[in-house]
C-alpha cells in the first residue's frame, strides 16, 4: 500500500524544467524477464560468452513465436550496451539491495494485465525461468502493469533503450520523484516516450518501478548524463533526498 499523504522533498532550484507531459497509461500487461548472464564492466558488454549467445538465440526464437499468440501485442529481446552514470547514492545506505546487472532482457506485452499474469504461470514460462536460472547469475521474472506513460516505446526501430530499475523506501514517493524529474529528460534529451512498469508484487523483487524508454542513439542521452551540470542537482540529488535510487542500464535490440 502507498501512503498518499507522503510529501515529496525538493532540493535545489524548484521547477527549473517543464513538468513532464504524460498520456494515459496503457491497459496492457507485461512480463519482464531480466537476466544477468555475463559479468562485464560498464562498457564491456560487446564481449559475449557462448552461453549468452545461445540464450539470446533461444529468447529471440521464443519472441517470434509469442507475437503469433492471441493476446500478445509485442515480444522483444534486448542486450546490454552500457551502464551509464546515474546510480543513486542512496543505495549506499541500503547495502542489502541487489544491484541490477541484467545484460539480457525480454519484455512481452499482453492485451491485459490478467493475460500477463496467466502466462507467467504457464508450464512454458515456468520452465523457461527455471532453465535460465541454471545458466545465469541472477534472474527475475516480473508481471507488471503500466503506471505512468510519456508515450509508447518503439521496439520496431533500432536505438538505445533504457531499463531503469528503481529502488525506493516508498512506492508513492518513487512515483512522485519520477514525475518531478522526468521533465528534465524531456527537456534536456528530447525524450518523447516512456512506459513505467509497476511490478505486481514488489515484495518478490527489490525494485519498486522499472522505467523503460528509447532514444535514437547514445548521442541523445549519454552526453546529458556525463556533462550536463543540471543532472545531479535536479535529478540525482532529488532521488537521494527522497530515499530513492535509480539503477540504469542502456540496451540495444538483440
Amino acid at each position: 500500500m502507498t501512503n498518499l499523504d507522503e510529501a515529496l522533498k525538493i532540493v535545489g532550484p524548484k521547477n527549473k524544467f517543464p513538468e513532464v507531459s504524460l498520456i494515459e497509461p496503457t491497459q496492457s500487461g507485461y512480463l519482464l524477464l531480466a537476466i544477468e548472464v555475463d559479468h562485464r564492466p560498464p562498457i564491456g558488454f560487446f564481449v559475449e560468452s557462448n552461453a549468452k549467445k545461445k540464450l539470446l538465440s533461444t529468447l529471440k526464437t521464443l519472441a517470434q513465436t509469442l507475437v503469433t499468440v492471441d493476446g500478445v501485442l509485442d515480444a522483444t529481446v534486448f542486450k546490454a550496451l552500457i551502464i551509464p552514470p546515474g546510480r543513486g547514492a542512496f543505495l549506499r545506505k541500503r547495502p542489502d539491495v541487489k544491484i541490477a546487472k541484467f545484460d539480457v532482457v525480454m519484455l512481452v506485452e499482453f492485451e491485459t494485465v490478467d493475460a500477463a499474469r496467466d502466462y507467467q504461470d504457464t508450464p512454458e514460462w515456468v520452465a523457461l525461468v527455471a532453465d535460465t536460472k541454471k545458466r545465469s547469475h541472477n534472474v527475475i521474472s516480473i508481471a507488471a502493469s503500466n503506471t505512468r506513460r510519456i508515450g509508447p516505446v518503439d521496439h520496431a526501430t533500432k536505438g538505445v533503450f533504457l531499463f531503469n530499475y528503481f529502488y525506493a523506501d516508498s512506492l508513492d514517493i518513487n512515483l512522485q520523484v519520477w514525475n518531478y524529474t522526468a521533465g528534465w529528460f524531456q527537456d534536456q534529451t528530447g525524450l518523447d516516450n516512456s512506459t513505467v512498469l509497476l511490478p505486481d508484487d514488489s515484495t518478490q523483487v527489490p525494485y519498486t518501478i522499472i522505467n523503460h524508454c528509447r532514444w535514437d542513439g547514445l548521442r541523445h542521452i549519454l552526453p546529458a548524463l556525463l556533462f550536463n551540470k543540471s543532472f545531479k542537482p535536479f535529478v540525482l540529488d532529488n532521488f537521494e533526498q527522497n530515499n530513492t535510487a535509480a539503477i540504469p542500464i542502456l540496451y540495444q535490440l538483440a
